[in-house]
């Protein structure tokens, strides 16, 4: 065989290892669906989310494991239909491989739902936080990156009972999965601790007017809870100024974020002191948190994000790194059915900015809650500034799966507010 006839039969060697690759899907780019709510209340918050993906992929070049990451953005308007609808218009019409997403709580439940039908596609949630999501029936394409908002609770009935005082309060939530979650959490610590929750009050998401529950809320208690976010709080603030309301304040971990903090108006400064808990603190002094705070400016002008990364960007974020850290690891072939990826996320110990993360059996997250105050910043800014730090929170909150399945599933009135569970 001459010189000449060597190379050509290399070069087709060459060029079917490369076809055949290619077919596989193995070096092509990858398709990767995002869903976030960009429509109704929750739209700024999923703004943000959608800058946490984008954060992530500007770190990597929009690369992993030598493929080019195609982004498809869906919005969703935090409804589980919309969520659905969202999805399927990804898996069954773009023929995405990886979904990252959604943002709000029953929209989780309903992707989980969603996901079992869809078994060569994986899921990785974007920062939905509703407990039954992963704890109920939990889907084995679905993973879960972030902390649940019961999760998001830790720390905070115990700061808010011992360190500020507060013996009795009332709850303002909206009325919907993730809020009875957050609230489930707070309720089960601050109970526990000896405290007592007097009422517990629900209006729908995208509420525009507040009168009757500002008119309702008690007057005898020593704080209240406020389970709002996006626009619901925002409204809510601007018209409880206007009534004179100075009570003192207990935020929600959407109450206090970047998204409410940095919104227009002078209302959100009712907020200055508030204590609340949830998976970061803005001020925080952690090298990895102040670099992420830094790549994440970076990667936008001033005038198209916040001071600072929300904890909306910071979930996308860290599902968007799990996501990428994966892909590199299985050489960008994620295997047959994907189960290569998944066992690699499934057993990932993720570095994430604002703590180390692992998953259960169940792909639900264990990781550092971060209690804090609103305070203004140097810059006047209002920011969360870390008070108090709970390391390795997994989703039964320290108590044993039995004691904690008996205490129920989050309802407006779940659980009961009891000394003991």
């Amino acid at each position: 065989m001459n010189r000449s006839l060597k190379l050509d039969v290399s070069a087709l060697a060459i060029s079917v290892v490369a076809g055949s690759a290619l077919a596989d899907g193995h070096t092509g780019p990858l398709k990767v669906g995002v869903l976030a709510t960009l429509e109704g209340t929750y739209t700024a918050l999923g703004e943000d989310g959608v800058r946490g993906v984008r954060t992530a992929l500007a770190q990597a070049d929009g690369m992993a494991a030598g493929r080019e990451i195609e982004l498809i953005i869906q919005s969703t308007d935090t409804s589980p239909d919309s969520a659905v609808r969202g999805a399927r218009k990804l898996v069954e019409q773009d023929g995405v491989e990886i979904v990252l997403g959604p943002l709000s709580g029953s929209e989780g439940i309903a992707i989980r739902d969603y996901s079992k039908t869809q078994p060569d596609v994986t899921f990785i949630n974007g920062i939905s936080g509703a407990m039954e999501t992963t704890y109920v029936t939990p889907s084995e394409n679905f993973f879960r990156f972030n902390t649940d908002g019961a999760q998001w609770s830790a720390g905070l009935g115990d700061y808010i009972y011992n360190e500020k005082g507060y013996e009795t309060i009332a709850t303002v939530g909206e009325d919907y999965s993730f809020v009875y979650t957050q609230v489930f959490g707070l309720v089960t610590e601050f109970c526990a601790a000896g405290g007592e929750v007097t009422e517990r009050l629900w209006v729908p998401l995208g509420t525009k007017d507040f009168g009757s529950i500002i008119a309702a809320l008690p007057d005898d208690v020593d704080a209240i809870y406020l389970g709002l976010g996006g626009g619901d709080a925002v409204n809510f603030l601007n018209q409880y100024q206007q009534a004179g309301g100075d009570a003192n304040l207990i935020g929600g971990s959407i109450m206090v974020d970047g998204t409410v903090l940095n919104s227009r108006g002078d209302a959100k400064n009712a907020l200055v002191g508030t204590p609340s808990a949830g998976p970061q603190a803005d001020t925080w002094d952690n090298p990895a948190w102040q670099d992420y705070v830094k790549a994440y400016q970076d990667t936008f002008p001033p005038d198209q994000r916040f001071p600072s990364p929300s904890l909306l960007a910071t979930g996308y974020y860290n599902a968007t790194s799990a996501m990428l850290q994966c892909v590199d690891e299985v050489g960008g072939n994620l295997g047959e059915g994907q189960s290569d990826l998944r066992s690699c996320l499934s057993n990932l110990t993720l570095e994430a900015p604002n703590g180390t993360i692992t998953l259960d059996e169940n792909r639900q997250a264990i990781g550092t809650n971060f209690v804090s105050e609103v305070v203004e910043d140097a810059d006047g800014n209002l920011v969360t500034q870390l008070v108090a730090l709970k390391e390795n929170v997994n989703q039964t909150l320290g108590l044993d799966a039995g004691t904690f399945a008996a205490i129920g599933l989050p309802s407006r009135e779940t659980p009961a507010c009891q000394s003991s569970y």
